[in-house]
């Protein structure tokens, strides 16, 4: 990497104009994932060893002529010292044996990381003209990518606890149907619960119903004991946390939405309210109504991590959302059959 490219990652703002300008060519969006995955120099993804050297273009002789033809090798090609095999950068990532340029791979994780509400895959196949389906598969490696490995901090300090309910209505008429205002088990709904640290992040999970037996564990492995959690007046959360929290400095504070008590206030505690989840879901259901439209039971759950990570990363610039969603490709490889 060369010292000019290093100075524009290090700026505070690295934006869709300075990609468009200086990374639209594939030898310079490929330096550029060089420089994001392997920060410290190139690392062989079969045995993880750093004596590796890069295979360059030289003569070969040929057969029937004096004069030397160049022996074709791939841009970015390294051979590792110690296990001889041969990789490029995209191999063990979202990258791997994709034939989409890696300049349109770039503008399209940037624009998911600075789409507050999502962007189509409808959107992506206009604006960088691709098929459908290769935008479709490509958005869903983005997404795999934002995911979050198991967390070593637990959720702390003040964590909210709520549920919504995404998908779509049933059409009239339906004997299926749910009843206004409500869910029930043969609903086209999916549920989603999410963990909010105040000024923290967030975690979702999509369950087939909220109940204590699906949530228990959830909650156990992501809130600290000792834990100030807020929830609305469900009866299920009651059952689920006073046994766990109640001990210690922990405490469970409960917001009766039925009495139209949105939050209150005492003196000495925290303001109880589940207002951040509630806010995280309109950002979540603002995605599915104006980007995404219908969005599968089977998909959620990588929708839902793509809303995690840019929440979870919502206090840095664009710029620096998408270095982190690149250098969160590594190791994570997704196929078609995979993914359908």
């Amino acid at each position: 990497m060369d010292m000019k490219m290093k100075t524009e990652l290090d700026k505070d703002e690295l934006n869709l104009i300075e990609l468009a300008q200086n990374y639209s060519d594939d030898g310079k969006a490929r330096e550029l994932l060089e420089s994001l995955l392997w920060p410290n120099g190139p690392v062989c993804p079969h045995c993880k060893c750093k004596n590796v050297y890069k295979i360059k273009v030289t003569p070969k002789p040929a057969k029937r002529t004096t004069m030397a033809t160049p022996r074709k090798v791939r841009e970015g090609l390294y051979c590792c010292s110690d296990c001889r095999k041969q990789f490029t950068v995209t191999v063990g990532t979202i990258f791997e044996a994709s034939h989409i340029p890696i300049s349109k791979w770039v503008m399209a994780i940037f624009m998911l990381c600075s789409s507050k509400k999502g962007m189509s895959a409808h959107q992506l196949h206009r604006m960088l003209k691709l098929t459908y389906k290769t935008a479709w598969f490509m958005c869903h490696r983005i997404r795999y990518a934002m995911t979050e490995g198991p967390m070593a901090d637990m959720l702390k300090g003040v964590v909210e606890i709520d549920e919504t309910y995404v998908g779509g209505k049933p059409r009239f008429g339906d004997p299926k149907r749910a009843h206004k205002g409500g869910y029930r088990k043969d609903s086209n709904k999916a549920p989603v619960v999410a963990l909010i640290q105040r000024n923290g992040d967030v975690r979702t999970r999509v369950v087939s119903n909220v109940s204590q037996n699906n949530l228990h564990q959830f909650v156990t492995e992501n809130i600290e004991k000792g834990t100030v959690v807020n929830t609305d007046s469900f009866a299920m959360y009651h059952t689920l946390l006073w046994p766990i929290y109640r001990v210690g400095n922990g405490r469970h504070d409960i917001v009766n939405h039925h009495k139209n008590e949105y939050a209150r206030r005492s003196p000495g505690r925290s303001t109880a309210h589940v207002n951040t989840c509630e806010s995280f879901f309109s950002l979540l259901k603002r995605g599915v109504y104006g980007s995404f439209h219908h969005i599968s039971k089977e998909h959620l759950p990588k929708y839902c991590n793509e809303f995690d990570f840019r929440w979870n990363n919502r206090k840095v610039s664009d710029g620096d959302r998408f270095k982190k969603a690149v250098a969160m490709a590594e190791g994570k490889r997704l196929t078609y059959r995979q993914a359908v």
